[in-house]
């Protein structure tokens, strides 16, 4: 009786979010980093995309948001001549049920400044949808009345540098949990960028690094994970002590909303 009860609240609720509720439990530390690193557990972020070139190359991340839509950064350039891999770990594995799907439409925020950074936001629509499956779901979309506010602990993902100095790429998706940083404090480092569209994190002896780009920053409230940030620029070469610039979701879900829709 007692498990029927579990499965039925686990289904509740899968069925009143749709999002944000891995079926794979993730663990995470706050002493973890993706630059010196910290592997994921294996299927723990089933909205991580690996996006990749004709050559399997994988050079940005992204979020899976519904079975037909990923968001990602706008300064990632994806072309509709590239891949994104969804159910990835092991870059390295050949036995992974993974599932590689073609691109057949990219829209880049029309806002989006690669000088300021700001609106680094990309909406990549798939030639085939996704299957949900206990490794590939999707993320929630966070609000602005979530109140994700300075010293918030979230958690980061990708398959960027570890070290930046040898530019060495991990094969296992790395993880980091990280404080949300004031955008008073942000600004003090970051004073040339407009951070209107931006929130910071990190700075803890942790960073995001070349190859994370467009991954997810995600947010857990209420047993939910939701998508606060993607990551948008960051030091070099990748400080740990220099917090990460992420394009904050609230400031763009409205566009979002509106170009799923339209297409």
């Amino acid at each position: 009786m007692t498990l029927f009860w579990l499965l039925t609240c686990v289904a509740i609720t899968r069925a009143a979010y749709g999002c944000g509720v891995p079926d794979i439990t993730p663990v995470t530390s706050e002493f973890a980093r993706i630059v010196n690193g910290q592997n994921a557990v294996s299927g723990s972020w089933p909205w991580q995309v690996s996006l990749q070139d004709r050559t399997g190359f994988h050079y940005c991340g992204g979020s899976l948001l519904s079975p037909y839509w990923i968001i990602t950064a706008a300064h990632c350039d994806v072309l509709t001549s590239h891949f994104a891999v969804l159910g990835m770990y092991d870059r390295a594995s050949t036995s992974e049920a993974r599932q590689v799907k073609k691109i057949s439409k990219v829209i880049r925020h029309p806002l989006f400044r690669a000088e300021s950074i700001a609106n680094d936001v990309l909406l990549v629509k798939l030639s085939i949808p996704a299957i949900y499956t206990a490794r590939v779901s999707p993320v929630c979309l966070a609000i602005s009345r979530d109140g994700f506010s300075a010293g918030y602990k979230c958690v980061t993902s990708g398959w960027g540098y570890t070290n930046p100095t040898t530019e060495q790429l991990p094969t296992k998706l790395q993880q980091v949990s990280l404080p949300l940083i004031s955008k008073l404090e942000c600004q003090k480092i970051w004073d040339k960028k407009d951070l209107s569209s931006s929130i910071c994190a990190g700075a803890a002896g942790d960073s995001s690094c070349l190859g994370d780009s467009g991954g997810p920053l995600v947010c857990l409230k209420n047993g939910i994970w939701n998508l606060v940030g993607i990551v948008s620029l960051g030091s070099n070469p990748c400080s740990t002590s220099t917090p990460v610039l992420y394009t904050y979701v609230p400031s763009v879900q409205a566009w979002v909303h509106h170009m799923i829709a339209r297409n």
